[in-house]
């Protein structure tokens, strides 16, 4: 578009506007990963993952901010996990792992002990059952 002046040119030159969005706080540069949103019904910050794209009354945040953002007294703060990042292994998550393990081991210590032959009208390629899972012997042996 031209006016009587010359052409139109852009306020900011196109090579410094980065497709990358960047983190909403004043002063910081760093690449956003997390969308901030207040809910004011309900005295709440939700911080999930980066939004798809922008939105007017969201504000993009960066790792650093994210994770020392506070709210107003009196407010809460809902962090929603991103589905994205490895969720961090809790003691729950290691006693389901060791009863999963017990389990597994304990169809093979009755075999071993009922003498370690198949059950009558098994299928001689089976070795254990537990519920719906079976252990088969190997074709080879």
């Amino acid at each position: 578009m031209e006016s009587r002046r010359g052409p139109l040119k852009s306020a900011v030159p196109s090579n410094i506007v980065s497709p990358v969005r960047r983190c909403s706080r004043t002063a910081c540069g760093r690449p956003a990963v997390a969308t901030l949103t207040y809910v004011y019904a309900d005295s709440t910050a939700v911080l999930g993952p980066l939004a798809t794209y922008a939105e007017p009354h969201c504000y993009d945040l960066c790792a650093e901010h994210s994770e020392r953002l506070t709210a107003p007294r009196g407010w809460e703060v809902v962090r929603l996990l991103d589905g994205s990042a490895p969720a961090r292994p809790s003691g729950d998550d290691l006693e389901a792992l060791a009863n999963a393990v017990r389990e597994a081991a304990r169809p093979q210590q009755r075999a071993a002990q009922a003498g370690g032959g198949p059950a009558r009208g098994a299928d001689p390629m089976e070795v254990a059952r537990r519920g719906h899972l079976r252990v088969l012997r190997s074709p080879d042996t």
